[in-house]
């Protein structure tokens, strides 16, 4: 989709919402689900039963962020549901079926990330998440619960939890949900092969006894024992309670032709090449440098709203630019303000909302690493890949820098520059910073690349620390990148994903690693089998009363 009046957009609002409800009661807040039937993306279904499309997570989304950043007296957030009767039937079927292919893998991927980022909330925000469950919650419904750190459910022999997407409809859960139930929950392999395949669920005490849910209580108790839980979780966190959030005003976005701006990035699409030219510019004027400086600026605090534009441009691009299959990263601007940003982000580690600003740049860049799309970084004169932005350069599959001089242009030479924040605050899915993941070979690699903070290294010495992959002079530049973006141009989409995601995440294998590897591969190849999509496939019959016609030959 390229048409701007088609386009998804993922920015949003608490008073825009229609799909979720928000309240805060001093360190505990409740996140209701109250899907609007007809809020949809597209008129053609109905989210019926607190079934969800991509536009309930974008509400869920936003209000993870918003939560995080403007209310930082909050230390426990409640999932419910607003519905008696349902707790969620998980993503709504007859979208599924009636969705492209690429827009139900990349609506996965999104879900998947937006349930990581809960869990990022409760592991290193320190606001955690608890679920509170009656009625039905099957699917995509249990597997937001999964993210959360506990749950409690209603023992009132009709409410369940359930992962039915294998016998209802020969699909895999698609967010996450078998890998939570094994590695995060702990659920014995031979159970979770019982409950992944029975329709109906597991309820009462056996999902306890399963792991399935932390508790069982009367539905009449239900709120009042998640409520006791919340606040024993709200009063173990640090979270600071006399502390003002800040707001998390509107984007200021204009799409202009083939020209998507914000105040700091901006993305120049050559559609004839199928490439985006993504540049990241770097701060004008002093960074503040304390905390009180930081909390002032808010929003416009430089390394808070480069995450939060790039974040947005990333989306935009990945749901509305299908065909754009390459990315070419560029910066602008002087290294030395990125390196002042990076001090700031540094020296006030322990200050709430920088912590949460280098949260936020963590997830955007790891939700550019698991971007698939091709990802050139070129450095050249006039950019400042230093520090955090470095980060951009390290995440392409390739990085090209200039060795010297544009033949008339007198701006000195391209350099990068490395900062404490390339060594640890932006783990990439598999716990390795990207340096790391690097160098697997050589682990002592990134304790010599921490002397070279500080200072800022030509083409010559970062090819030689192995930093960049080509090197071309002023005469080699444009040919060689010419001939790169015409070459991947030319490559089969598919193969190209399959073969970045595999290369970009090498060393240890983590619960999230496995989640988004397992999504790429098996779900991606499920989604395309007639088993699932076909005439008679699960999907496309799932309500009609008719049966599956199924292949029956093992692949």
């Amino acid at each position: 989709m390229s048409s701007t009046d088609q386009a998804i957009d993922f920015r949003t609002a608490p008073d825009r919402y229609r799909h979720w409800r928000l309240s805060v009661d001093g360190p505990v807040a409740t996140v209701a689900l109250d899907v609007d039937e007809n809020g949809g993306l597209r008129p053609d279904y109905e989210l019926k039963l607190n079934s969800y499309d991509l536009s309930v997570d974008i509400e869920l989304y936003d209000c993870i962020q918003r939560l995080r950043f403007e209310y930082p007296e909050v230390g426990a957030v409640v999932i419910a549901s607003a519905n008696d009767r349902v707790f969620c039937a998980g993503a709504n079927i007859r979208m599924l079926s009636g969705a492209t292919h690429a827009h139900k893998v990349n609506f996965c991927k999104f879900t998947n990330e937006t349930r990581l980022s809960i869990e990022d909330a409760t592991d290193n925000s320190h606001q955690a998440y608890l679920c509170a469950v009656k009625g039905s919650c099957a699917g995509g419904g249990y597997e937001m619960a999964l993210a959360c750190d506990y749950i409690v459910m209603a023992d009132d022999g009709a409410t369940s939890v359930s992962l039915p997407e294998v016998p209802l409809l020969a699909v895999l859960p698609g967010t996450g949900g078998l890998t939570r139930v094994t590695d995060k929950r702990r659920v014995r392999r031979d159970r979770a092969d019982v409950f992944c395949t029975l329709e109906e669920g597991i309820r009462g005490k056996r999902a306890v006894e399963w792991r399935l849910v932390d508790e069982v209580v009367p539905r009449t108790k239900l709120d009042e024992v998640v409520a006791e839980r919340a606040a024993d979780f709200a009063a173990k966190s640090d979270r600071p309670a006399d502390a003002a959030g800040i707001v998390l005003t509107p984007l200021d976005r204009t799409i202009d032709g083939d020209t998507i701006s914000y105040p700091h990035v901006r993305a120049e699409i050559d559609r004839a090449n199928r490439a985006a030219s993504i540049t990241v510019s770097g701060p004008v004027g002093d960074v503040p440098q304390d905390a009180a400086n930081i909390h002032a600026a808010g929003a416009a605090f430089w390394p808070l709203a480069v995450a939060r534009e790039l974040d947005d441009l990333i989306l935009h691009l990945r749901f509305n630019e299908e065909e754009i299959g390459t990315w070419l990263i560029r910066t602008e601007g002087d290294g030395a303000l990125v390196a002042a940003a990076d001090e700031a982000l540094s020296a006030n580690a322990d200050d709430w909302l920088v912590r949460e600003t280098a949260l936020y740049l963590k997830r955007t860049l790891k939700r550019l690493d698991l971007s698939a799309r091709s990802l050139f970084a070129l450095i050249e004169p006039g950019s400042c890949f230093t520090g955090t932005l470095f980060e951009l350069a390290l995440a392409a599959d390739r990085t090209y820098m200039l060795d010297g001089q544009f033949e008339g242009d007198n701006r000195p030479p391209a350099t990068i520059g490395l900062t404490a924040m390339n060594f640890g605050p932006y783990p990439m899915g598999n716990g390795l910073t990207r340096l790391a993941s690097r160098f697997l070979d050589e682990p002592d690699r990134t304790e010599t690349l921490q002397r070279e903070i500080g200072g800022g290294l030509e083409a010559a010495e970062a090819d030689e620390l192995g930093l960049v992959t080509f090197i071309p002079d002023d005469i080699d530049w444009e040919d060689e990148i010419r001939l790169a973006i015409e070459e991947r141009a030319a490559f089969s989409p598919d193969a190209l994903t399959g073969m970045e995601a595999s290369l970009r995440f090498g060393g240890p294998e983590t619960m999230e690693t496995k989640i988004f590897s397992r999504l790429s591969a098996w779900q991606n190849w499920i989604f395309q089998r007639p088993n699932a999509v076909g005439e008679k496939g699960a999907l496309q019959v799932y309500g009609t009363g008719q049966r599956s016609e199924f292949d029956k030959r093992r692949v």
